[in-house]
């Protein structure tokens, strides 16, 4: 069985975390499965080659799909591309997990959606399945993404939205009933630190996120204040005698603002860049609490039961909150400098508690998590 993974690379973290539970779920329940992956920037050859990765050909030029071609092809023919080249093309794959985590809605191009709606229908046609892995969705109020999201999940063999509001998002544009809600499965995993991080422990990890300044974030304030809010809440929390470091989540871009942050701070922070989002959710892991910006390193710190304060530049922050009864750790925008003072000053006295309460719900949503590992392999049995 060859498997298409989509959506995931070695840049963004919490794209590579999922790459890695994706084939740790899948190497005892299905052993033999061969793997593909398209060539990017963000998924360079000698990354995709240590996970034994085939590369997907794909044939696809600017909004043209030519990859029904690809079954036009003599067999003899994919099998020596494949042999000595590592090269797939779409009709050598049985099934593609689509783990884009948030592409698809209103704040997005339709391109993406235009060439999943394409390609899920293809594979409907030839008896392959199309699996949206848990993300988040939508919403859908324009009419071209109505009609491209409609024929994507409708021709999906199985679409997992991320939270409530994303499946609703879904059914309104959908009748499928294969639809269900799960939350993010990075939750099912807990590495640990290596020896090069062990002396974070306990310290207070900022992860900030590109997004949030970007125009792809439709909040007026936060993108004009955002910098701004971490640099009081870090000097906040310097005035108290904390040990407080940047946690670089993403790449370039949110180095770039790791940097832009620590030049409007009188003590500028010690940066940590793993090169390795397990290694990024191990830190997470070992930290006192968490102020972050970036989805998955909240999930990382909820589902080990470490306190997190959020900003939110969508749905899906909240909904995450929500679920591990957090719904009071999000940043309120033009709360004040003074403000956020009594509320870091919250917080920080109701750790023990918050704990207690993270690591409950942590269980509930790994198992909500293994229920639906067990659906998506019953799909492609």
């Amino acid at each position: 069985m060859m498997i298409e993974l989509k959506g995931v690379q070695f840049v963004n973290k919490g794209a590579e975390l999922m790459l890695w539970a994706i084939l740790d779920e899948l190497a005892s329940a299905h052993p033999s499965a061969e793997f593909c992956m398209q060539p990017r920037q963000t998924s360079p050859y000698h990354k995709r080659a240590k996970i034994g990765a085939f590369q997907k050909l794909n044939l696809v030029k600017g909004s043209f799909d030519f990859n029904r071609i690809s079954y036009l092809l003599p067999q003899k023919l994919r099998a020596y591309l494949k042999r000595a080249w590592g090269i797939v093309t779409e009709a050598d794959i049985d099934v593609v997990f689509d783990a884009s985590g948030f592409r698809y809605g209103d704040q997005w191009s339709n391109h993406d959606l235009k060439m999943a709606a394409k390609e899920s229908k293809r594979l409907k046609a030839k008896g392959k399945h199309y699996i949206f892995l848990p993300q988040a969705l939508g919403p859908f109020t324009q009419p071209e993404s109505i009609q491209h999201a409609k024929v994507a999940f409708e021709n999906a063999r199985l679409v997992v939205a991320r939270e409530e509001q994303s499946l609703s998002f879904v059914q309104s544009v959908s009748s499928s009933e294969n639809v269900i809600s799960s939350p993010d499965f990075t939750n099912l995993i807990t590495p640990e630190a290596s020896d090069e991080h062990k002396e974070l422990s306990g310290m207070i990890a900022i992860i900030p996120n590109s997004k949030m300044i970007s125009a792809q974030n439709a909040n007026d304030y936060w993108r004009n204040h955002y910098v701004q809010v971490l640099v009081e809440m870090i000097d906040d929390l310097q005035s108290r005698q904390k040990q407080v470091f940047l946690l670089n989540h993403e790449g370039k871009s949110d180095a770039r603002l790791c940097q832009e942050i620590n030049s409007k701070l009188a003590k500028p922070l010690l940066v940590v860049s793993p090169d390795n989002a397990l290694e990024v959710k191990a830190i997470i892991g070992q930290a006192s609490f968490i102020i972050c910006s970036r989805f998955h390193g909240c999930v990382s710190a909820l589902s080990q039961g470490v306190p997190c304060v959020a900003t939110s530049w969508s749905h899906k922050y909240e909904a995450l909150f929500s679920e591990y009864e957090q719904s009071d750790c999000i940043l309120e925008e033009g709360m004040g400098d003074s403000g956020r003072r009594a509320f870091l000053t919250a917080f920080i006295d109701a750790l023990p508690e918050r704990h207690n309460v993270l690591m409950k719900n942590a269980q509930i949503q790994k198992e909500r998590s293994t229920a639906m590992w067990q659906k998506v392999k019953s799909c492609i049995s």
